[in-house]
């Protein structure tokens, strides 16, 4: 399927995207290419081949989620660079 200038300027307006007549021309091309490409692969027979949302066949790949040991409240701030009050003390990030 080959593109017209126009068209190519029409997507470019659409994009948001400033092109110089050389870029148009070049698009014009490689985006030609693309759309060939793309009728291509439309005439392979995927009939028999079922929906695919993931390939690999994994249901999960994260770990259960399982309560473990925990640390205390002196573990947690042993190596806190600054605390107060049994908690972590940080900068302030909005002025009040």
């Amino acid at each position: 399927m080959s593109l017209s200038e126009a068209e190519v300027r029409h997507v470019a307006r659409l994009a948001r995207i400033a092109l110089s007549d050389e870029e148009i021309t070049v698009m014009r091309a490689q985006l030609s290419a693309i759309l060939d490409y793309i009728a291509m692969l439309q005439e392979v027979d995927v009939s028999d081949v079922p929906p695919t949302a993931q390939v690999t066949g994994l249901t999960t790949v994260w770990r259960p989620d399982v309560v473990g040991e925990m640390l205390t409240q002196a573990q947690a701030l042993a190596n806190a660079p600054d605390q107060q009050d049994g908690m972590f003390r940080v900068r302030a990030v909005f002025d009040e």
